[in-house]
């Protein structure tokens, strides 16, 4: 009821986090009005499209117009802005996962983050807080406002894994089947296509690696007591990540340059034998282009076995030419 309600406003999720991994929805209507218990936290999930998202983000949330004209960037890439009074602004990036997506235009999500009060915008539906609603439904999500950021951050983290791992495994078979047969040739779109996306996750979840890292490192106060080492783990998590598609592009390096080595190979052998042909052929071309002009004075003409004389005459050359080639050890 409150979903279809809150839709109409952009809001697609009002959440109540009570403090024990639990949470409970409330009604647009109920936000300004609400009153936070110490233990409590409160999420409020916006669809940045919608034109009610900004009226009530501009007129209503209570933030400065630094802070809304940020959230409201139509372009942003993952960045950490530390705001006055420990509030912090925090723009992630997420795999994009919808049906029709490239998983590499990954998907962002722009937080606005206090102690007790959680603003977060999307443009695209991201499948990290469809997780956080089922922890909360479970009973096992976040309890506090630093918990949710950190969990919204490590739900992003997991859809790369999956992601990156995929790429990997994709690669790993381009490389056993060129290994496997030698006539194999790898689709190159394909195999440019996983470049581009490694190079395009790489282009935003650099940045999204240093804020992990800023996190660990300068703790805001309001944050739980072991954030910093669950931030310092996303951080070493990315850094691994990056790790592996930067091996993964050099890896499409090689494959693309072990088929361009292997197609230049086929095509210096096919012209080798072609030359070959051309060399034994090419005087046999000739004494038969000398004997077919129409002068007179052609030997053998006028005898019997004139024709036979010439194709031995060419067989003879023929079969010089292939031991000379033998000798030279070019056939």
């Amino acid at each position: 009821m409150f979903e279809e309600e809150n839709a109409q406003w952009g809001l697609v999720h009002a959440l109540v986090l009570d403090g024990k991994g639990g949470a409970r929805s409330i009604a647009r209507t109920e936000i300004d009005e609400l009153q936070l218990q110490p233990h409590q936290s409160l999420w409020l999930h916006w669809d940045r499209s919608h034109p009610q998202t900004r009226s009530w983000l501009r007129s209503s949330s209570g933030l400065s117009e630094f802070s809304c004209d940020l959230l409201l960037e139509e372009n942003t890439r993952p960045r950490l802005v530390p705001l006055p009074d420990d509030e912090l602004l925090l723009f992630l990036r997420g795999v994009n996962l919808n049906p029709g997506a490239e998983p590499e235009d990954m998907v962002s999500v722009r937080i606005f983050a206090q102690a007790q009060r959680i603003i977060s915008l999307r443009l695209r539906p991201l499948r990290a807080t469809d997780d956080l609603l089922e922890q909360f439904a479970a009973c096992k999500g976040p309890k506090t406002a630093s918990e949710l950021i950190l969990y919204l951050a490590q739900h992003l983290t997991e859809k790369v894994q999956a992601l990156v791992e995929g790429l990997s495994e994709t690669v790993d078979l381009e490389e056993d089947k060129l290994d496997a047969d030698e006539r194999y040739t790898p689709e190159h779109g394909s195999i440019l296509q996983l470049r581009r996306r490694a190079a395009g996750l790489r282009r935003f979840l650099a940045p999204q690696r240093d804020i992990y890292g800023q996190l660990a490192r300068n703790k805001v106060p309001w944050f739980v007591d072991d954030d910093a080492d669950y931030w310092n783990e996303l951080n070493n998590s990315l850094t691994r990540y990056l790790e592996e598609l930067e091996l993964a592009r050099e890896r499409v390096g090689l494959v693309l340059e072990a088929e361009d080595r292997r197609q230049s190979e086929r095509m210096n052998r096919t012209m080798y034998r072609f030359g070959v042909i051309t060399g034994i052929f090419l005087p046999m071309s000739f004494l038969t282009g000398l004997l077919g002009i129409n002068v007179g004075g052609i030997p053998g003409a006028d005898n019997p076995y004139g024709f036979t004389m010439a194709c031995g005459l060419m067989v003879a050359v023929a079969l010089g030419q292939w031991l000379l080639f033998r000798r030279l050890r070019w056939v």
